[in-house]
């Protein structure tokens, strides 16, 4: 049997064949070299991982957990008040609130805003003479007419045994003095006005007062009316700006003398003075329309400055109602004291 001729390639055949033995080189090539890439990248990538330590697991930012404990801390408190507040000077914030954008008569609490008033125009060694006999109370010992008293010591009496006579001889006495600085102030009323636009200056835009007392006005109008954050954003103020007009309010009982040698003494009106730690200031309040308020700056252990304020509770429930809230602030400051920071 015949073995047919083998043909030969042409030229162009054999030059086709050649390239792609050429090319299908390159690909085997490239192949090879990206497998020692990757090899490598994995290599490098496993010898990272085990030099590097894992990411640290997120933490709850202290602020965080400082807030949770302020408001465990508070959780279980019962109180009669209305409304209430406790304040941290320093930061701004509350550690505790009930209902405390509720406007309330304020009684003689209002007396604090007087003192202010008083003080910016009859400096506090400046002689005052009683205009009227001011009648003896459970709190205050009896003021003649005629008899001279320093400013400050008035201003003590009236704070400490919140006299309503003291308030409106005192706001009598800076009448003329007063609308000599704010000529707008009318005729008789210099003292409130004053009062008013202090308020409106500290943005306290809830709180206004009729009288230098605080005493009803009628038996559905009050003296004032403000709310708990207002009074205590006022109390942060009188503390910090007139540290000194407001020192007799810690003490239990006030002695005094006048310039003609008398001596009169008032009772403090807050109940509640030997459980407050590191008093700075206080003062009750009382009406038939108001119930029972209080309002204080004190410094519990830890030396941050807190202002309280109960509004709307009963004579002997504001005082009890403070001192709940006294014992939570220290529990809660304790307490977050201890947390992470």
């Amino acid at each position: 049997m015949d073995t047919p001729p083998i043909q030969a390639l042409t030229q162009e055949e054999i030059d086709h064949t050649h390239r792609s033995h050429r090319m299908l080189k390159r690909i085997v090539g490239i192949l090879f070299a990206a497998l020692i890439f990757m090899g490598g990248a994995i290599g490098v990538m496993a010898y990272l991982s085990a030099q590097t330590p894992p990411p640290p697991i997120p933490r709850i930012d202290a602020r965080i957990l400082q807030a949770q404990a302020i408001a465990a801390a508070f959780t279980p408190v019962s109180i009669e008040a209305k409304s209430a507040i406790v304040y941290d000077l320093a930061s701004g914030l509350s550690l505790y609130e009930k209902t405390a954008d509720v406007q309330l008569p304020l009684a003689s609490l209002t007396k604090v805003p007087l003192a202010l008033a008083i003080n910016e125009v009859i400096p506090p060694y400046t002689e005052l003479t009683i205009s009227r006999d001011i009648p003896p109370t459970s709190t205050l010992t009896q003021l003649k007419k005629g008899s001279r008293w320093r400013s400050q010591d008035l201003v003590d009496l009236t704070l400490v045994a919140s006299s309503n006579d003291g308030a409106q001889i005192l706001a009598a006495a800076a009448d003329d003095p007063l609308r000599v600085r704010y000529p707008a102030a009318p005729l008789g009323a210099a003292a409130v006005y004053r009062m008013n636009i202090l308020v409106q200056g500290l943005g306290l835009t809830h709180t206004y007062f009729v009288n230098p007392t605080g005493l009803d006005e009628t038996t559905d109008q009050s003296g004032a009316y403000g709310t708990a954050r207002d009074i205590a954003k006022l109390f942060a103020y009188a503390a910090t700006s007139a540290p000194d007009l407001f020192v007799a309010t810690t003490r239990p009982l006030l002695t005094i003398t006048s310039a003609d040698g008398e001596q009169a003494t008032a009772k403090n009106t807050d109940h509640a003075l030997s459980d407050i730690p590191g008093l700075i200031m206080g003062k009750t309040g009382y009406t038939d329309l108001a119930g029972g308020n209080l309002a204080i700056v004190f410094t519990p252990e830890g030396g941050r400055v807190l202002a309280a304020v109960v509004l709307g509770s009963s004579e002997q429930g504001r005082f009890d109602d403070m001192r709940t809230l006294i014992a939570a602030a220290q529990k809660a400051l304790a307490v977050a004291s201890s947390t992470p920071h």
